[in-house]
């Protein structure tokens, strides 16, 4: 089996595709192979996902960036349409082959470059992509350092002063708290550490926005 990849394939797109159009497409493929996102698989169809969220993240990450993509683009035309394939573990064998060949680059459409020779992470690219969408979903299930800190500055106001203590307590912890949840971690590390069901309530939103249905 041929072991390069078409990106362009992965994301569903002409290789003559804009900026904008793998942007989109890369939004539409990675909310439906997302493996969050299956509630009862077996192991090894999360894993069948979970590689093939990868290679369409690789895919982005190539193509997002003009250089990479230039550069990409002449390994493309030399291969034959019958040597490409949407397999995703060529994406895991071009990048061993291939990767270093790259460089850095710029962060490129993904907002991060992946160190020399190796792949991009896939859920950072995915939030990066997703950040203006992801932010307020996360913060609306994950507000832990908000009720954290009311709970806090609820408890202090009380000892303080009583029942008006409390109220005054509390509120000025739920601002603190929510001051921590905005800066204290990036939506990648919050999204990551939710549960299977929240997770899954996110991207179910998520794909409601973005393809006006819920896969």
């Amino acid at each position: 089996m041929s072991t390069f990849p078409d990106y362009y394939q992965l994301l569903n797109i002409p290789n003559t595709a804009t900026q904008n159009d793998i942007r989109q497409a890369y939004k539409r493929e990675s909310l439906r192979t997302h493996p969050d996102r299956l509630a009862n698989a077996t192991p090894s169809e999360k894993q069948e996902a979970t590689e093939r969220f990868q290679a369409v993240a690789d895919a982005y990450y190539m193509l997002s960036d003009p250089q990479r993509r230039k550069e990409y683009d002449i390994l493309y035309a030399s291969r034959s349409s019958t040597d490409r394939t949407n397999d995703p573990n060529a994406s895991r064998s071009f990048f061993s082959q291939f990767a270093g060949m790259f460089g850095n680059g710029s962060a490129g459409a993904t907002g991060t470059a992946a160190p020399q020779g190796q792949r991009p992470d896939a859920e950072g690219v995915f939030a990066d992509v997703f950040d203006e969408l992801l932010r307020p979903e996360v913060e609306r299930h994950a507000p832990w350092w908000s009720w954290l800190g009311a709970a806090c500055g609820g408890g202090i106001g009380f000892i303080i002063a009583n029942v008006p203590g409390l109220m005054i307590g509390a509120y000025a912890g739920n601002r603190l708290g929510a001051v921590r949840d905005a800066k204290g971690k990036s939506v990648a590390a919050v999204f990551n550490e939710l549960g299977h069901t929240q997770k899954a309530e996110i991207l179910r939103a998520l794909a409601m926005k973005v393809l006006g249905s819920a896969l």
